[in-house]
């Protein structure tokens, strides 16, 4: 049963869907206080960023093989400038901009799949561990 609604969430994604959703997502990413000026700082061509994005949600959607990047690498250029709380704000933005233009059931699979990629990159970016031979705290 769980293979029938996964298969009829992903049915409901497609190339043309992901590129709108990106561009209207991004367009507000790039308008919000907090993330607007890291984004636009980072970003030199939005038509090449926005397509690069458009790759990586069809690579992690649809299974395209699209995406040819290192997403860690490319945040991990700017963490100076990237609060963990940041990951928070990105997520709302994506949760409500995929909750207006998805189905419901499409949202929330594009939304749990944004989730568990913010944990990793903030895994990447943050996480530390202690030198060997001390304990953590």
């Amino acid at each position: 049963m769980i293979g029938a609604w996964l298969v009829d969430e992903l049915a409901q994604i497609d190339e043309q869907g992901l590129r709108r959703l990106v561009a209207l997502f991004y367009a507000r990413v790039r308008a919000d206080a907090d993330l607007g000026p890291i984004f636009n700082d980072a970003v030199g061509d939005w038509s090449e960023h926005l397509e690069k994005l458009t790759a990586f949600w069809s690579s992690v959607m649809l299974t395209s093989g699209r995406y040819k990047g290192n997403p860690v690498a490319a945040h991990i250029k700017h963490r100076e400038r990237i609060d963990p709380a940041f990951f928070e704000r990105w997520l709302a933005l994506w949760a409500c901009t995929t909750a207006e233009v998805m189905p419901p059931e499409t949202a929330t699979a594009l939304q749990a799949k944004a989730a568990r990629i913010a944990e990793s990159l903030q895994l990447a970016m943050f996480f530390k561990l202690p030198p060997s031979g001390r304990k953590a705290a």
